[in-house]
């Protein structure tokens, strides 16, 4: 998976983690479109998506889900066996209904099990949308795709960021309990980080460069006078050397 799409992944997860509690291993609702895309797509959802999530997941569908792909087993033979790898969730209908009313009735009006859907079924998709908290799931282009956070979703996240923040009551009362604690308060004078004063400039760096003397200059060798001889030594022997000696 490149960077940037594993990025956005877990931007999305993230999300879901931090506003609506959802944690490891995510419990993904599967229906018959979904496996039916995967089958002609020849894409294994048992590897693909614990890799596209990095992480545990569970796999789940419904009878509900089972009995709809059986009626139509002619057309969905194998979305019917890769539905029956999965893990069957009790959705508490004694009567089938259809796959998508069995996971809209398992996701109520706000999914407190934290359930992930995984279809390709469009008016299903438009009806989790309006519902905060859904993650949904589709193939895109023979690869799993977590879609972004619905409007609804995010505008629940905001409103829990603005019921974080500290009210004005709530303000009074930490500066009356720091007051009686004896800490500083933002009027008392709290301390306050020092700024940093701007220093001059480096002396030496100010310093004039020295000029080079003419003599310092290294003259360079003219190339009329050519490569300088080595003085060669040469060893004489012992017996040559005595004679020398004897007629000094």
């Amino acid at each position: 998976m490149k960077i940037a799409r594993y990025k956005k992944v877990q931007r999305f997860i993230g999300f879901y983690t931090n506003y609506f509690k959802f944690h490891q291993p995510y419990q993904i609702l599967v229906d018959g479109t979904f496996c039916f895309a995967a089958r002609q797509e020849q894409i294994n959802i048992k590897d693909q998506l614990p890799k596209y999530f990095a992480s545990e997941v569970k796999l789940l569908t419904t009878k509900c889900i089972i009995i709809e792909t059986e009626t139509i087993a002619k057309k969905t033979f194998g979305a019917l066996t890769i539905l029956k790898q999965f893990g069957i969730h009790q959705c508490n209908h004694k009567t089938p209904v259809t796959g998508s009313e069995c996971l809209l009735s398992m996701i109520g009006k706000n999914n407190s099990h934290h359930y992930c859907v995984a279809t390709q079924d469009r008016s299903l998709q438009d009806a989790l949308r309006e519902i905060p908290g859904v993650p949904l799931i589709y193939l895109h282009k023979k690869a799993p795709t977590l879609e972004k956070p619905s409007d609804v979703s995010q505008a629940l996240a905001e409103s829990k960021k603005e019921s974080c923040t500290i009210t004005e009551s709530q303000n009074a009362v930490l500066k009356t309990l720091k007051e009686k604690c004896g800490l500083p308060t933002t009027e008392t004078g709290e301390r306050r980080k020092k700024k940093k004063k701007k220093g001059g400039p480096n002396p030496l760096s100010c310093l004039k460069k020295k000029k080079k003397s003419k003599g310092s200059q290294k003259q360079p060798i003219p190339k009329s006078e050519g490569k300088i001889k080595k003085r060669v030594r040469v060893k004489l022997p012992a017996h040559v050397k005595q004679a020398i000696s004897v007629n000094k």
